[in-house]
């Protein structure tokens, strides 16, 4: 009897498994030859260079910024540490179209700030500075609170006795804390790196020139069809899936060992 409920409940998992998977198999549906012409291709490419350069230069600031702010707020007295959870969850859970409109508004030549910007020559609509500052912003609360889980999973008799020995704090962290915290602080980072590459509501209104891929997947659609979306998502996928993804199965496989 035993036995056969584990069989059914392992069913059931297959079956949830299966449920999860099913949208995958969407890219082997017979819609017709795909098109890649110079049409397609040549815009196509060109947002798959944005998307990767400018990303990059997005998950640098990330974690540049993001770091010590999470190794802060590691150290927190519990009441502190929660409002600093608040305050990152803000951007996190506002809509992403509604988040781009507010950044627009708030960076553009609307706020402030943005006239301040624009007067120094920086434009922060339809340029490679508003697209990254968006990405930042997108991807930033994901990683710090990330961070912090990774920064807390370390010993914290590891960091007293190192502290003991004669090392400074800083010391301590980079020796310590960072290369502990290693495997969990790159699960941050590439959990900010698929939410921010993958961004289209927020990107759509500050960015939409230069194009990344979700808004070109979104031109090509709208211009060509289904055809002309297959080979720039499966470029999509190959470039957003296999970092989290194994960065998920290497932390997992750490914590089980």
């Amino acid at each position: 009897m035993i036995v056969s409920r584990r069989w059914v409940a392992r069913l059931g998992a297959a079956a949830f498994a299966l449920a999860l998977l099913y949208p995958l198999s969407a890219l082997f549906a017979h819609i017709g030859a795909w098109q890649w012409d110079a049409q397609v291709r040549g815009p196509a490419l060109s947002s798959v260079r944005v998307s990767m350069l400018l990303t990059t230069v997005a998950m640098l600031i990330v974690v540049a910024i993001g770091t010590p702010v999470a190794a802060y707020i590691a150290h927190c007295k519990a009441e502190e540490r929660l409002l600093w959870q608040a305050v990152l969850l803000i951007p996190i859970l506002l809509p992403p179209l509604a988040l781009g409109i507010l950044f627009t508004l708030a960076f553009g030549p609307y706020g402030g700030v943005g006239r301040l910007l624009n007067h120094w020559g920086v434009a922060m609509t339809n340029s490679a500075t508003a697209f990254v500052a968006t990405q930042v912003y997108v991807g930033m609360g994901y990683f710090v609170l990330g961070a912090v889980a990774a920064l807390d999973a370390v010993p914290p008799m590891l960091q007293k006795h190192a502290a003991l020995l004669g090392l400074t704090p800083l010391k301590v962290f980079f020796r310590v804390t960072l290369p502990l915290a290693r495997l969990g602080l790159a699960v941050a980072l590439s959990i900010a790196w698929v939410r921010a590459v993958g961004e289209f509501g927020a990107v759509v209104v500050t960015a939409y020139y230069p194009s990344g891929m979700p808004v070109q997947l979104w031109v090509d659609l709208q211009s060509f069809g289904l055809p002309a979306v297959m080979p720039l998502l499966v470029i999509f996928l190959a470039v957003t899936l296999p970092l989290p993804w194994l960065a998920h199965v290497l932390a997992q496989r750490r914590s089980n060992a």
